[in-house]
């Protein structure tokens, strides 16, 4: 794996380790209100979980032998 490769890999690890990190934040502060939208909330939740399987699925790829 090149440098460059490696370097944008990691970069998008992190992007969308902090947009996974916004969703939660925002998820908390959803849930602690009296009036909560549950298909917004599922929404949400759908989101974030994507999002942390994108993260594995990058960082499996960045370093193989995590997957073993």
């Amino acid at each position: 794996m090149s440098d460059s490769y490696r370097a944008q890999l990691l970069a998008r690890v992190d992007e969308l380790a902090g947009e996974h990190e916004e969703l939660e934040r925002l998820l908390d502060a959803l849930l602690a209100e009296a009036v909560v939208d549950p298909l917004q909330v599922r929404r949400l939740k759908k989101r974030k979980l994507l999002l942390k399987d994108q993260v594995a699925l990058l960082r499996r790829e960045l370093d193989p032998d995590l997957s073993a």
